[in-house]
């Protein structure tokens, strides 16, 4: 290759590998963080709601399964859906009209006058909310430095606990003031005065642009922002990753047999966290006010559980961007199965008992939200959004079933110290899933630059 060459084509991940993260990337990072707040927010909403439903339309318990699991249906069914739509319409699009989709139904949410109406639209606002997280956390993933990207997908995708944890806080406030309807109206109002930011500012994929042959204006435009620096030289960006063929689906592409192993030890860790984590915040409420908590206290500590999370998956990030990222997880599901055994041993002392749950909180959605980031540099760019979205719809059906499953425990009477006794099994299963991913995977095929095959932009 000559020197002329060189100069003339340039790697758009190496370019934005050998710079710091700039001002322009972190304004990109806040937008995604903001969304995955917003729907954690959403998602979590109707959990801190129960009690008050249950009391408000004289209903049992149980009957809420169905409005409690008809999101996580929309977001299973929406995330499968917005991964091959991003990776074939483009990451910024896909997210834009998640966003607008997910705030228009969760104001509809506060006309719903019984759980028929109640599932009917949590279901369809599930659908926009599970599209919007794995194109943010896809987007960034291709934006940020190979050095701290780990940290920087964690920090995106720790916003989705603080969201759930805000609604706790947010609830405990709004529904003695306004009702139960209000905590709907904001979590619609705030993403529909975000979207003007997000269409004015938000870019779209270095990498999904180059790997589809965009005008070379487009990607000199969004690099020149991300590195502070002149390309008007530049002749020719490339992707040093081996093309997908042209008849490949992504789909098909994360199920051949170079990624079924990831793929499939992925989505076994991602059912197992979310099953975790959604029979809690799903049920938690009600089940503290069973032990003898006021509905204020018991949002107030079912907050804390997610709230934890958000330290677990900084911390997480950076661990995993200095060691084996498979095996820094599989080390924190450990802690998170001894912790779960030790809450259910700790009801009596309340202080010790919101210690402990936020222990766990910091292991279990620490490790949940750091998946993410182990997935994004194991698919390629022309597979990515799949990759990652699929991982995040099957794992949903991990939430759904946590959800149902609170249902069935709650109508066998086991107290909640023997349901968070039994969730250390499903936490020691995504161990093992990432003790195998981490020991038996090859290379990320995004790392296979060897191979000396280049996708190439548009001249």
């Amino acid at each position: 290759m000559s020197q002329e060459h060189v100069k003339k084509t340039v790697n758009v991940q190496t370019l934005i590998n050998e710079q710091g993260l700039s001002g322009y990337q972190k304004l990109v990072l806040f937008f995604c963080f903001s969304i995955l707040a917003l729907d954690g927010l959403d998602t979590a909403a109707v959990g801190y709601i129960a009690p008050l439903l249950v009391a408000e339309w004289g209903i049992e318990r149980s009957a809420l399964a169905p409005a409690l699991s008809a999101a996580l249906f929309g977001l299973a069914f929406g995330a499968l859906a917005a991964g091959p739509c991003a990776d074939r319409f483009g990451r910024k699009v896909t997210l834009i009209v998640a966003t607008v989709f997910f705030a228009l139904f969760s104001l509809l949410t506060a006309l719903a006058h019984d759980i028929t109406s109640l599932a009917l639209i949590r279901f369809l606002t599930g659908l926009g909310l599970g599209a919007a997280m794995p194109n943010a956390v896809t987007l960034m993933a291709e934006l940020a430095p190979a050095r701290c990207r780990s940290f920087v997908i964690n920090t995106v995708y720790v916003g989705f606990p603080l969201g759930a944890a805000a609604g706790g806080f947010v609830s405990a406030w709004l529904i003695p003031h306004y009702g139960w309807q209000g905590i709907f109206i904001l979590g619609g109002v705030l993403p529909l005065m975000l979207l003007p930011f997000l269409i004015r500012s938000l870019p779209e994929s270095v990498s999904y642009m180059t790997a589809r042959g965009y005008p070379l204006p487009r990607i000199r435009a969004v690099l020149e922002r991300i590195c502070r620096c002149d390309l008007g030289h530049v002749e020719q960006f490339v992707l040093a990753e081996a093309p997908a063929k042209a008849s490949d689906s992504s789909l098909r592409l994360i199920l051949s047999r170079s990624y079924v192993l990831s793929t499939l030890m992925l989505w076994v860790t991602y059912f197992m966290g979310l099953l975790i984590f959604y029979l809690l915040t799903s049920w938690m409420p009600l089940m503290m006010k069973d032990a003898g908590f006021s509905i204020e206290k018991a949002a107030l500590l079912t907050a804390i559980f997610p709230l934890g999370g958000g330290i677990g998956t900084l911390v997480s990030g950076v661990l995993m961007d200095k060691f084996n990222p498979g095996r820094v997880l599989s080390v924190v599901y450990v802690l998170a199965a001894l912790l779960l055994i030790a809450v259910g041993q700790s009801m009596d002392n309340v202080a010790v008992f919101a210690v402990l749950i936020f222990l766990a909180g910091v292991m279990v959605t620490g490790a949940q939200a750091s998946l993410p980031a182990l997935a994004a540099p194991i698919y390629p760019t022309a597979a990515r959004a799949t990759g990652m979205a699929w991982m995040l719809g099957i794992g949903r059906f991990g939430g759904i079933s946590g959800a149902l499953l609170g249902g069935v425990l709650l109508s066998m009477k086991l107290p909640f110290s023997q349901i968070v006794v039994l969730l250390a099994i499903p936490a020691a299963l995504a161990m093992l899933a990432l003790w195998l991913l981490s020991a038996r995977t090859g290379r990320p095929a995004a790392d296979a630059a060897a191979s000396g095959e280049l996708v190439r932009s548009a001249s």
